[in-house]
This record gives C-alpha cells, sequence and structure tokens, in this order.
C-alpha cells in the first residue's frame, strides 16, 4: 500500500515533487522523534537531506548560481550554529539539522524558517519547564524518554521546533512553486 501511494506522487510530481512531498517531510518527522525520544538527531537525518536535495537540485528545477545560493544559506547557518554549539547554546544534531534544513530553504525564505522555529523553540521550551515544574502522572512516568525528559538537567529537544518550522515554510519558498507551482 504504501509503496503503491509513494509510486503515485512519484508518477504524479516527479522526482523534484517526491523529494518535497514525502522525502522531506520524512526526514523532518524523523529528526523531531529522534530528538524528543533520544535527544539526538544521528547524522543519517541531516545526511539524507543534503542528499534528498542534490537528488531535487540534478532534476534541473534550479540554474547553477541559483543552487550556488541555497548551499550558501546551508553553510551560513552551519556556520552560525556551530558557532553557537561550539558555545554550549544548542546542540550538534540541532546545528546539523538547521543546516541541511536551510539548503532547502534557501535565502528566500531563511530569516522566516529561523523566526518561526524561535518562537516554536521558545514555546516548546516554556512548555516542557512548566511540565517539569509538576510531578509525571504513573502511566508517563513508566515511559525511559519522559522521565528523561522531565529532568532539569536534560535540554530541550529543539530538532522539534526546528522540524516544524521547516515544515510549515517550505510550502513557501522557491524549491516548492518550482517544484510543485505552488
Amino acid at each position: 500500500m504504501m509503496a503503491t501511494v509513494m509510486a503515485s506522487v512519484m508518477a504524479s510530481t516527479g522526482l523534484a515533487g517526491f523529494g518535497l512531498l514525502v522525502v522531506f517531510p520524512f526526514f523532518m518527522a524523523y529528526a523531531a522523534a529522534s530528538d524528543l525520544l533520544t535527544m539526538l538527531i544521528p547524522n543519517r537525518i541531516s545526511l539524507a537531506l543534503i542528499a534528498g536535495f542534490c537528488a531535487v537540485a540534478a532534476t534541473g528545477l534550479f540554474s547553477l548560481p541559483e543552487i550556488g545560493m541555497h548551499l550558501a544559506a546551508g553553510a551560513l547557518v552551519l556556520a552560525v550554529t556551530f558557532t553557537l554549539f561550539a558555545l554550549g547554546k544548542i546542540g550538534g544534531g540541532d546545528a546539523k539539522l538547521a543546516a541541511a534544513t536551510a539548503l532547502w530553504i534557501g535565502f528566500d525564505q531563511l530569516l522566516d524558517y529561523l523566526l518561526v522555529a524561535s518562537i516554536f523553540g521558545g514555546a516548546l521550551t516554556l512548555a516542557i519547564l512548566l511540565a517539569r515544574s509538576h510531578p509525571l502522572p504513573r502511566t508517563v512516568a513508566r515511559l525511559p524518554f519522559a522521565l528523561h525528559l522531565h529532568d532539569a538537567k536534560t535540554g530541550i529537544p529543539y530538532g522539534i521546533a526546528l522540524a516544524a518550522s521547516a515544515l510549515m515554510i517550505l510550502p513557501e519558498t522557491l524549491v516548492w512553486t518550482r517544484a510543485l507551482g505552488g
């Protein structure tokens, strides 16, 4: 059934549309779930996002200068987020995920992506801090990830905010408009 749906998406939208409608959302959801459950975003997620963008770019959707601008957006975000990582402000997985996402988003919607991620991240942080101020219900306290997340020494799974904002902003991007007529 799933293979049929994926084949149908590929047939109706081509490789670029498949990347936007299947690959990108899948890896964003995977990153968010992984961060929530383990407080880690594996390198393979960011690498898969980069490979997915390369496949979409290879379809001829962009000119070489446009591809260069998308690469520059990813590189800029990587430089900034790795500086924040080196200062102990964010996790390494968050830094790599933000950069891989910026590759897809490009400069045209990059500020919106970062603003929405900040708003979602702030709301997520407040919600987790509020939850930490109350004891966990017994049924939830049996879940190892919930206990870990409830621990005040544990960070915030910011990959959730990064993924949610990416999924919200992507339909506004040039890559979406070019591939799907958005």
